[in-house]
This record gives C-alpha cells, structure tokens and sequence, in this order.
C-alpha cells in the first residue's frame, strides 16, 4: 500500500429491497460512491449483503443488479483490487463472481496486514456468543444438500420465493437491530476481545449491524462496524495511518 492510497469498506447495500424500484435509488447511490472513491483507491472490501438475495444456479443469477456489477466490472478490470465477502443475505453466492469478475470471495473472516496494521475482517453474522437459533439455521442454508435441493426450484420461483422471505427478514427493518446494546452486549465485540486474547489484532471490521461503530478494545485495537447503505450511508476508509468512519453525502 502506498501513503497517498487508501482502502475502503462498506457493507449491507440490500440492493433489490424492498423492491427493485426502490433499490435503484440506492444502487445508483452506491455506484456514485464508487466513482468517487476509485481515483485513490487501494483496494475495496465489500463486507457482505451487497444483495437483498443472491443464488447461483448452474447458468442462472438472479435478474438486475447490471449497473453495479459493471462498475465493479470496470473497477477490478482497472487494476484496484476488490474483495467481497458474503452476507446473510448473500451467502449463496458460489464462483459467479470469481468468474465474471476476477474478484475473490470469501465465506469467513480473514486476516489482511496493510502498512504493518493488521485487519481480521468479515461480514459478521454468527460470530460471537448467543443467536444459537441463527447459527444451527446457517448451517441448514450452507448445507450442500440444501443448496442441491432449492436449485432444483425453477428460478422463478425459486428467486422470487427467497426474495420474498429476504425482504421480510427483521434486518432491513427491525429496530432492534440498529440500537447500540452497549458494549458488554454487543457480541461482534465479544467476538474481537476474544480473539485477542490469542493474537493481537490492530481493527476488526465487520457489517451485518447496520449501525456504525467504532469501539476501542483496550489500548491498541479497535472494532469498527461500517453500518449499512440503506438508513447511513457510511463507509469505513484507512489512510494507512488511521482507521475512520465516514458518511457519504452529495
């Protein structure tokens, strides 16, 4: 990484709720950012559920979303590298990316080190203490034979069926889910005390709260949640000196 280079991060777009209509704004939103940040960019992480739903048949993707992978398209193809990981919305994204993109996907947190800081980085959903209901639930969803069995749904009910259950899902709307807990109680914290109490890590980024954080962990390590683009608009960025969260406005 270069000095006059910065990385950025963002997460929880939701494109294509709660409707493709209504989602267009924010996608059109979200490729202006893109625009803006690609003249310095390092490199850029998208931390998960960049889509309300997402699901790989062998030779079929869900339908729209164009603008946004072209830009991704046309930003990776410019030599900035991209990385994405998956959501909870998006977990059932396969090698589509990788593919027609070029651009790695991975579906756990991983370790980066940029100007001798290092990153333990992920989306963020089933981490930490408690949620026992969503955990056992993920490991359903990710099951081999439970993907084999929902792609044998035609796409058009199988698409439109799981966008349906995604929009109703708590996490594009629950209030609950957008309030600080406190920091004893939010368990993506738990996760990174815990994790340091093997290796010292100098942030931990994650999304899938919707709301921004930053939280200093003791002295040296600070956990930093990029919030979302539905209600935010917040993005984290490092300038290779410092970690920050900042607010996109026009």
């Amino acid at each position: 990484m270069t000095t006059n280079k910065r990385i950025y991060f963002a997460s929880d777009q939701h494109l294509g709720a709660p409707t493709q209509e209504k989602s267009f704004v924010r996608e059109q939103k979200f490729i202006r950012w893109l625009d803006s940040i690609k003249k310095d960019a390092e490199a850029i992480f998208l931390l998960g559920d960049l889509f309300d739903f997402w699901f790989e048949y062998k030779t079929v993707v869900p339908k729209g979303f164009v603008r946004v992978l072209g830009k991704l398209a046309e930003i990776k193809d410019s030599g900035i590298p991209i990385y994405f990981f998956v959501g909870n919305h998006d977990m059932w994204m396969d090698d589509y990316f990788e593919t027609e993109l070029n651009i790695p996907v991975y579906h756990q947190p991983k370790e980066f080190t940029f100007h001798n800081k290092t990153f333990l980085i992920g989306h963020g959903d089933g981490l930490g203490p408690g949620d026992i209901g969503y955990k056992r639930m993920k490991k359903v969803f990710t099951n081999t034979f439970s993907k084999w069995l929902f792609r044998w749904l035609h796409p058009d009910i199988g698409v439109r069926l799981a966008q349906y259950l995604s929009v109703k899902n708590k996490l594009i709307s629950g209030e609950e889910d957008v309030t600080f807990l406190g920091e004893d109680n939010e368990w993506l914290v738990q996760y990174a005390k815990k994790k340091l109490e093997k290796k010292h890590y100098d942030y931990f980024l994650f999304g899938h709260r919707h709301l921004p954080l930053e939280i200093q962990i003791g002295k040296n390590a600070k956990y930093i949640n990029t919030g979302d683009w539905i209600t935010y608009f917040t993005y984290a960025v490092f300038d290779s000196k410092q970690l920050i969260l900042q607010t996109y406005k026009e």
